[in-house]
């Protein structure tokens, strides 16, 4: 099988890792890709969002599997144009996609389908969102409708805060989707799907603010753990059951089945299961995690998934480890990251047992540049450290070893990823019994 990969970052990175791993996938490119992936890999300077180049690169390198990676080439419709061409693709369609290019969508969708998430409202100007925010309260939680790279979302106690972000959003000619609070611990659950059947990957938790203890702004990630030892018993299959089935299904029956990973964004709330977002695409860095621990090989898995073959009745199978992914993010990061600066000490990190380190935003500094041939910060979250261990915390102490190693200047991390969960402090909220289940 050959496989190309659409995308720059870890999360391709990390799918291109476990494909590799697959003994079917006899040869993987990418594209654009990063210094990390090329590595590994042929890399190809094509812009994934392009979907003529991206069918281009394909016919030219006569693929048998497209694995669209990013949301920004989905909603842009290069799977629509590789499926045209006769590739099979992993990745929904341009309008499947819309479930993460319109929050406004997603919600009339699960509405639609029965799926529980948070009440919400549409506001397309100042007034409509101050009803809004006035009518749920605080704290307050105001979405970008349209795609932000999760950072698109305030949620903030501070009114003239969440009010400001709504105007930021309507200045630069969208809209906003207000809604009530939802309390309780937070999971990311991928649920692989061919437009019929879905197969759920491990649950995951991620960390979105850029300090400890989750304070400070929304980044597209800081770092992420898998398992979940505090999930209840059956989580999985409520979430397939109420939520992952009936959106599948709902789009299936509008003619635009979803083909790919629907990543379901999801809270625990003291009133039951709530979906928080979906997703087009795989997380990150929850990916970075979950394929870390993932022995079923991807490569078939994906390809099954692209074709309409999906095993329902196929149980995945993992290593017993536990992993813990944690960011290094570059200095200035989420508001103005420094790029251009060299990284040091990734093969010392790669050399500790039980660590890998992923690539997001890397690359090459070109010859004649300062730092030529040496591998650079290209973004704002720059690396991943993963790391595997026997539980919770064997995994943080070797990634978080693996991060110590690393050497960029002005870098940041947070040193607090799977820290709550490996001391036992996340608690899920109790949910009433029902007036049946006291009866």
């Amino acid at each position: 099988m050959k496989v190309l990969v659409l995308g720059p970052g870890g999360r391709e990175h990390a799918i291109i890792r476990a494909l590799l791993a697959d003994p079917e996938v006899e040869q993987v490119h990418s594209a654009p890709g990063n210094a990390g992936i090329a590595e590994l890999v042929p890399v190809h300077a094509v812009d994934a969002n392009d979907p003529a180049a991206a069918t281009g690169l394909a016919r030219e390198l006569a693929v048998d599997l497209v694995v669209v990676g990013p949301e920004a080439p989905l909603v842009a419709g290069v799977a629509d144009a590789l499926r045209e061409a006769g590739f099979a693709v992993f990745g929904p369609s341009r309008e499947a996609a819309r479930l993460e290019g319109s929050k406004a969508f997603a919600k009339e969708v699960m509405a639609a389908a029965g799926v529980p998430t948070a009440m919400a409202r549409v506001a397309t100007d100042a007034h409509e969102a101050a009803d809004a925010l006035d009518a749920f309260g605080a704290p307050y939680v105001v979405k970008d409708d349209g795609l932000a790279a999760g950072k698109g979302v305030v949620v903030t106690a501070d009114r003239a805060a969440a009010l400001a972000h709504a105007e930021a959003c309507f200045a630069a000619g969208g809209s906003v989707v207000v809604e009530e609070y939802l309390d309780g611990p937070e999971v990311s659950l991928f649920v692989l799907t061919d437009g019929t059947r879905v197969v759920p990957l491990s649950p995951a938790q991620d960390f979105k603010r850029i300090f400890d203890g989750d304070e400070g702004p929304n980044t597209g990630g800081m770092g992420a753990y898998t398992p979940l030892p505090w999930l209840p018993a059956g989580f999985v299959d409520e979430v397939l059951e109420r939520v992952a089935r009936p959106t599948v299904d709902e789009l299936r029956r509008r003619g635009t089945p979803f083909v790919g990973v629907l990543y379901c964004g999801l809270a625990l709330t003291s009133r039951g299961l709530r979906v928080i977002e979906f997703n087009a695409r795989f997380g990150d860095p929850e990916t970075q995690a979950v394929l870390a621990r993932l022995t079923t090989p991807l490569g078939r898995l994906l390809l099954d998934a692209a074709t309409g073959r999906l095993d329902e009745a196929e149980r995945l199978r993992w290593r017993p480890e536990a992993a813990v992914t944690v960011v290094v993010a570059a200095q200035g990061y989420p508001d103005a990251p420094r790029t251009g600066d060299p990284l040091e000490g990734l093969a010392e990190a790669e050399a500790l047992e039980g660590v890998h380190v992923v690539h997001a935003g890397t690359a090459v500094a070109p010859e004649g540049a300062e730092h030529a041939g040496a591998t650079v910060s290209a973004g704002g979250r720059v690396l991943a450290v993963v790391g595997l261990g026997a539980d919770l915390d064997a995994a943080r102490e070797r990634a978080y070893r693996g991060v110590g190693l690393v050497r960029l200047a002005g870098s940041q991390h947070r040193t607090d990823i799977a820290l709550r969960a490996a001391r036992g402090e996340v608690a899920v909220p109790t949910v009433p019994a029902s007036p049946q289940e006291q009866a």
